[in-house]
């Protein structure tokens, strides 16, 4: 079952189809690279292989970067209502920079810590800068709520996915793809129709159909998050290479930022509705 996180399934982060029920048969993809835990581990081994603290490690310097990089972009680019054009072209090019840099990492053979570190840099400028706009000019306060919230999920799909609450299965994933999809195209869609001078498009940021649009964002990057964890649990039973670490952190800080935009969706929303 292959990840619906690009970055893990362009790296080897997944199980051939039908794996995860009782009787299959699972394939180590990592065999002959650094070793697999799934045989008996030697020192040698275990150094060399990924670790969860490899992962935790990497993950945390990835979203310090990101966090560091977005109060940085606060407090030295301060949002000017004279001059919004401007801190919204810092955000779209920020944005561009970090999506760009994200799509040379997931077709690279090898992970480059530097680019995953710069992904999250230019990451944290564009969150910055929508975070000072959001909190400035159109819901004050609501960015402490949204990042609350952010980890808030964090932590309860880390704890329904160590109790065996949520089950990854291959049903799940094609919930998720199937969801995912349809939400993509639906954001595609209202842009263009923004674009195109149809007035809000589908409505899709405001009233109720807005929040329910967030809502359904926020859960899809949660069933990301236990897609993420399942193919992390996957490496590191696999004895993926320690270097894959990096990989790791680079897929969940992206699911991290899309479930804090939409938070910082719905939030906004409803503060405007008050």
């Amino acid at each position: 079952m292959k990840s619906s996180n690009p970055i893990f399934s362009r790296r080897g982060f997944d199980r051939p189809a039908g794996a995860g029920s009782a009787g299959d048969h699972l394939v180590n993809p990592y065999a002959g690279v650094g070793g697999s835990s799934l045989l008996k581990e030697s020192p040698t081994v275990r150094l060399t292989t990924m670790t969860m603290d490899d992962v935790i490690v990497r993950t945390a310097a990835t979203l310090g970067t990101v966090v560091l990089t977005a109060a940085l972009s606060w407090v030295l680019l301060p949002v000017d209502q004279d001059a919004l054009g401007r801190s919204y072209g810092i955000a779209v090019t920020a944005a561009v920079t970090a999506f760009v840099l994200s799509l040379v990492q997931t077709f690279k053979r090898t992970p480059s810590p530097a680019l995953i570190l710069g992904y999250a840099a230019f990451e944290g400028v564009f969150l910055g800068v929508i975070s000072d706009t959001t909190s400035t000019y159109v819901a004050p306060g609501v960015i402490v709520q949204a990042v609350l919230g952010t980890f808030a999920v964090f932590a309860g799909v880390l704890i329904a996915y160590r109790m065996r609450w949520i089950r990854v299965t291959r049903r799940f994933f094609g919930f998720v793809l199937a969801s995912a999809t349809g939400f993509l195209l639906l954001t595609a869609v209202d842009l263009l129709l923004s674009a195109l001078g149809a007035g809000n498009g589908l409505g899709l940021d405001s009233g109720g159909l807005g929040v329910v649009f967030g809502v359904a964002g926020v859960l899809l990057g949660a069933c990301f998050l236990a897609l993420d964890f399942k193919q992390v649990e996957d490496a590191i039973a696999y004895g993926a290479p320690r270097e894959e670490s990096w990989l790791a952190a680079f897929g969940l800080t992206a699911t991290l930022v899309w479930i804090y935009l939409e938070a910082l969706r719905v939030l906004t929303i409803l503060r405007d509705d008050i």
